[in-house]
């Protein structure tokens, strides 16, 4: 399919049959989709991922949030060029961008479904981050929902955050958990483990972050203030 077809069957069977919400800065944006060719694969904080089955290499994103975001996001592609671990930029509007598809499971889900997730993976994904530094850009907000695995070898599918400024410990972080936890009591045998679970965690997670980097800006304005 032409690349220009399938940008007209996001603008007239796509975009004017999905609403994109938010409800918390924790959870994911909620997307109610009534077209009937276009199907929901993905929704992030921000933007909500489709596919078409005429085209199934691309898909489109469609921002729900933070749209301005989204100039940032293509310069991010354009600075970093081709390399294995990450989609690629087709083309792009002023709220969604069209892209190479990245086939497999994130690893949320793989914790949920009781799927391994092998060390290469995180190995793929180290190289990716490092070749994006050597890019000039900064790797931010990578976690286990926007990283996906298939047949062993690891992805980035989000890239929106990679111009920001300053240190993110999110990848880090979970990288300790494989290591200290995931690798040595559960990769062998894996059950799948509930989503209530999983999310409880994630949610967790973030809402500690968020706490602790706001207890570090009050402590270092109590220093200032004395």
């Amino acid at each position: 399919m032409e690349l220009n077809h399938y940008i007209r069957l996001i603008e007239e069977e796509l975009l004017p049959y999905i609403q994109l919400t938010t409800e918390s800065p924790f959870d994911p944006i909620l997307v109610r989709n009534q077209s009937k060719s276009w199907k929901l694969i993905g929704n992030g904080n921000y933007a909500a991922v489709f596919v078409h089955d005429a085209n199934p290499d691309l898909v489109v994103k469609v921002y729900g949030r933070n749209v301005e975001e989204i100039k940032k996001e293509k310069q991010v592609y354009e600075r970093l060029g081709k390399h294995e671990a990450y989609s690629t930029l087709y083309a792009y509007s002023d709220n969604y961008l069209v892209l190479k598809k990245l086939s497999g499971i994130t690893l949320f889900n793989a914790l949920v479904k009781g799927v391994r997730i092998p060390e290469s993976v995180i190995n793929d994904i180290d190289h990716g981050l490092d070749f994006a530094r050597k890019k000039g850009l900064n790797p931010f907000d990578i976690h286990g929902k926007n990283v996906v695995m298939d047949n062993g070898r690891g992805y980035i599918v989000d890239i929106s955050d990679f111009y920001k400024e300053g240190y993110c410990s999110k990848w880090n972080d979970l990288k300790k958990a494989y290591y200290r936890i995931y690798k040595p009591f559960i990769y062998k045998f894996h059950p799948p483990i509930p989503f209530a679970v999983v999310d409880s965690v994630r949610k967790g997670y973030r809402i500690y972050k968020r706490t602790k980097r706001k207890s570090s800006i009050f402590l270092n304005k109590i220093k200032q203030d004395f």
